[in-house]
């Protein structure tokens, strides 16, 4: 399934139906269902943050494939900035001391197996694979 919208937070519910209707065709469990939900949306609100310029939409396309969950953002006519290359985040630092960001990205590895990033002609890809278990079907 893949599907445009608004470069924007606004856009947010839309891209929370649209996650929602793939959950449901694809069967997914409850345990998948909040990787895909998370994963989701804090890359999509990283894009619209952080990627200044661009286009005024973002695709997502979600498909489940041979045992795993993909999921590929791509953001149009932007700066190359790979997301896979932010600091770790320390979780064992307190909050006074941590600095500010990289936390959604945090989440985002923790529960994916791979992240990957493309970048070419102005255009930003982003891609987080999840293999399914059992359990998750």
């Amino acid at each position: 399934m893949e599907r445009e919208f608004n470069r924007n937070l606004a856009a947010l519910n839309e891209v929370f139906l649209f996650v929602d209707e793939f959950i449901a065709a694809a069967g997914l469990k409850e345990d998948a269902a909040f990787s895909v939900r998370l994963a989701v949306e804090e890359l999509f609100t990283n894009l619209v943050r952080h990627n200044c310029g661009g286009r005024d939409h973002i695709t997502i396309e979600l498909e489940r494939d041979a045992g795993q969950l993909v999921i590929r953002l791509k953001d149009f006519d932007v700066e190359p900035f790979d997301i896979t290359k932010a600091s770790p985040v320390d979780v064992r630092q307190s909050l006074e001391e941590r600095r500010i960001g990289g936390l959604g990205i945090h989440l985002v590895r923790s529960i994916v197996d791979k992240l990957t990033y493309e970048y070419e002609n102005r255009t930003l890809c982003v891609t987080a694979k999840k293999k399914l278990e059992g359990k998750d079907v």
